[in-house]
Parts: C-alpha cells; structure tokens; sequence
C-alpha cells in the first residue's frame, strides 16, 4: 500500500487524462449523476468530497457547491473546465477529508467512489461532522466488494483507470465506522447490476432485475444515506404546536377532542378543519372556541364554504379528501411543528407528547404512529383494514428504503420547515392522494427525512361512523403504490 503522497502522485498523473477514462464509462458515470440528482434537492448547497475534476458537482448545478480533493492536479483541472467567472455557484480547492481545514456547512455532503482510497475511513468520517448541520445528509457511494476481481481484470484489460490498494469494506463495516462517528444511516441500497451501456439490456436490469430481493445484493454501487446524530434538545427552545383536527360530522368528539389534547412545547394551537359536517360539529366547535377562550388556543378552519357543492355522500369523506384539509390545515397553522389528529380519537390525544419528544429529542425527523404493535380494542379495526395495512406496511418498507409498519396511522408529526419543503416538490408524485398520508410520507422519503414510528393503542370508535369506503379508497391506495415504486423504485 502506498503511503499518502504516493497516492496523491498517482492522482496528480491521472487527471489529465480522467476525461478519458469517464469517457470509456460514460453510462456509468451518467447513471451516478442521475441518481444522485434525483436524490439531492434543487435548492441544497452541496459539498463534494474527492471530486476529482468537478464533473459531478457541474451536473448537479447547486445554488451553491464545493469540491475537496487531495490532489492539486486535479483541483486545477477542475478550476479550468468551470472558471469562477462562468459558474459563480461552484468553487473547488486543494483539502483532504482525513485532514480537513474547510468549515463551512453544507446541506449535502457527497463521497462518491472515495472509500476505497482512504487512509483512515475513521478520521475521515470524524471530519464530515464539521461541514454538518443538525438537517445534513451524507451520501456515500462505493463498489460492492463483489465485484473486486471484475474490477481488477478492467484495469488489466485497459477498460477502467488503474486504482491503487483499495479498501473493499462490506456494508457492516461502513455502517460501523458511521455509528462511531456520530452518524445514523438513514437508508441503504444498491445499484447497476450492468454498469455498461447494452441497448434495451441495461435498462431491463438496472431497473428492473437489480430490484428483485436477494439478486438486489448483486449491483456494482453500493450507496448510503446518513444524518448526523443530533443531540437532545436543550429545554430552553420549546418549539410551539400546531395540533390539525380534519374533522366532518364529528360532533360528539369535539369537546371530549379540546379536553384531551394537552399543552405541548412554548404553546399548542389546536385547529379543527370542518369538511361541511352536516350534523352539530361547527356549533360543537364554535361553543369550545368560547369556553376555553384564553384556557386554550381553538381555532375554526372551514375546508370549503357551504353549498359549494363538493358534499358527496353523507356520512362520507369530502370529494376532496382529508388530505386536501391537512394541506389546508397546514397552511393555516402557526405552529413550528404539525400534527395530525383524526376527529375520531381512535388515537388517543393523550399519545401526542410521545410524537413531540420524538421529534424535538432528534430520534426522527417525521414521526409516524402505528397501530399494529399493541393488541386492539374489539372492533377498533375490522379484518380487511388490517389486511390492507398489512400489505401496504411490506409494500412501503420495500418502496421508501425505511421500515414502516402502518401507512394509514392518521397520526403523523414533523417539523413546519420540513413540511414546507415536501409541498414543494409535491408535483413530482401528483396531487391525488385522499387521505394524505401517502403524499406525506412519499415526501418525506424523497427528502430522506429519518421516519420513525411511534406504538400506540388503537381505540374504536364511540361516535360517529368510519368515513372512507373500502374498495373504492383501495384501489386509489394501489394506484399511488404503483405510483411510488415507478417515481422511487423503477427511476
């Protein structure tokens, strides 16, 4: 193995000619950036560790980018193919990352295709702390070991640039020397299981085949993404609440709703939004709004003006669904962090703090509830509720990359400031989800928020009746899961 100035002579003799080299890999360099652009909002500033001659960080065109590498021969090409003059967003500059002098923050940090040439993996994940912040996100790309004697022979055979002694550290490792370092691994995965360009065959197994289970563990790149761990909140910021209660004919858990929901953080807004209930609910609201004026902060929301038409069948969801109240619900909210609560308490007001230190203690940074851990009340969820939920707990864990056990939990928690950044990019899923909750967690998969679920014991019903219908709400539900897997899955 040679030592670090050996390595660095290496790379200081390749970069005249890297271009080259990725041209021989074009499709596979391509692929990388597309994947990486996929994963990488528009609007995140960017540093790239080991970045070679600035490719990558070109494409991804961040508002702005940072480029390190240890080589200055590689720097200088960079620097001369985007001058400061023409990309005034990127700025590159001689650094090592097991000797870091940069410190500024960055939204992302990316190491692509660099474990394999380090010294000390450690040191140089110890460093990456120091160009975190609390929301950061590491993304780390390296090859699946493998495919170290493939590699091997496209180097003898002229097909790839020759590479030093290179680490071929499994999985296990890589998630280790992150957990030393204060980093969580947020999500895991693979990709290219045909790293080269065939017509029609790249694209069936690539997008395809490498997804199938067990045959996923084949593709060349593996890659993962990781948060820097935050520690517990200190109790001097108590971020406020905003508690949203989409709600249509529930008159009967209204006030029983405004006594239970209890005082969370600096202060709790409770915000009920009226789907045109035809029963009592807007008077029951109205008369809570007076009685606890100045005991609790109460607010009416009206989901639509009455008579406007978008009623539908009574006793049923609104045409324009609970997620279209939650989206309106949001907009109104005060609250430096959202919650939901379904009208029908069949999640107990009384769970919610468990959400709020959840999310303020940083365990996670969307916050989900689930009803399949503790046994139920009789008749709280009926036989294909449970088998619905079932399949879309395995479809979803599969789809988003993180475990998740209940997808249609009512109950779901995250910061305003995250929530704000999944409704803009909402237009990349479509805008078709009634209930809310797959728009919800879509988005916060694409961000790679950290999901976490939080048990709680599901209850019946004790007023009113169950609002969605079954079969029709199914197959909406199974086209947003084919949604997903084609926008995540088979991209």
């Amino acid at each position: 193995m040679k030592d670090k100035a050996q390595k660095r002579e290496l790379f200081d003799s390749q970069a005249a000619r890297r271009d080259h080299w990725k041209q021989k890999n074009q499709y596979y360099y391509k692929e990388l950036e597309s994947f990486l652009s996929f994963l990488i909002p528009s609007d995140a500033s960017v540093l790239e560790i080991g970045c070679g001659t600035g490719d990558l960080l070109a494409r991804l065109n961040p508002p702005w980018g940072h480029g390190i590498d240890f080589s200055p021969a590689m720097i200088e090409v960079a620097r001369r193919k985007y001058p400061p003059d023409r990309f005034e967003n990127l700025a590159f500059s001689v650094d090592d990352i097991e000797d870091l002098k940069h410190r500024d923050t960055y939204d992302h940090i990316i190491m692509s295709d660099v474990l394999g040439d380090l010294t000390d993996v450690w040191a140089a994940f110890r460093n990456m702390r120091t160009v975190c912040h609390p929301g950061s996100r590491v993304i780390i790309t390296y090859f699946n070991p493998l495919w170290e004697p493939v590699l091997r022979l496209g180097e003898r055979l002229g097909m790839k640039i020759p590479q030093d002694y290179q680490n071929w550290l499994s999985l296990n490792d890589i998630h280790n020397l992150l957990d030393l370092n204060g980093f969580e691994v947020i999500k895991k995965g693979q990709l290219l299981l045909l790293p080269k360009q065939v017509p029609f065959l790249s694209t069936f197994l690539n997008r395809y085949v490498a997804k199938i289970p067990l045959l996923c563990r084949l593709p060349l790149v593996v890659y993962l993404i990781a948060r820097p761990v935050v520690p517990e909140r200190t109790p001097d910021r108590r971020p406020s609440v905003s508690v949203i209660v989409p709600c249509r004919n529930e008159e009967g858990n209204i006030r029983p709703a405004v006594e239970r929901i209890p005082e969370m953080g600096s202060h709790t807004e409770i915000l009920f939004v009226d789907g045109l209930s035809t029963d009592g609910t807007v008077a029951a609201i109205e008369d809570a709004i007076g009685e606890f004026k100045g005991i609790k902060d109460i607010k009416l929301l009206h989901q639509v003006p009455p008579g406007t038409g978008h009623a539908g069948r009574e006793g049923k969801m609104l045409k324009l669904g609970k997620g279209d109240a939650v989206r309106k619900g949001f907009a109104a909210a005060s609250g430096d962090i959202l919650m939901i609560l379904d009208a029908d308490l069949t999640v107990p007001p009384e769970d919610l703090p468990k959400f709020y230190l959840a999310l303020t203690e940083g365990v996670g940074e969307f916050i989900n509830g689930t009803r399949l851990i503790y046994p139920m009340e009789e008749q709280a969820m009926r036989f294909l509720n449970k088998l619905g939920n079932k399949f879309f707990s395995l479809a979803f864990t599969w789809l988003l990359d993180q475990r998740i056990r209940d997808t249609l939990c009512g109950t779901k928690v995250l910061f305003k400031k995250d929530y704000q950044k999944i409704a803009n990019g909402r237009s990349f899923f479509g805008d078709f989800d009634p209930f809310g909750d797959f728009d919800l967690l879509f988005g916060a998969a694409k961000l790679n928020l950290k999901i976490v679920e939080v048990p709680i014991r599901y209850r019946r019903r004790t007023y009113g009746d169950i609002k969605i219908e079954r079969f029709k709400h199914g197959l909406i539900l199974l086209k947003m899961s084919g949604v997903a897997m084609r926008k995540l899955k088979l991209r």
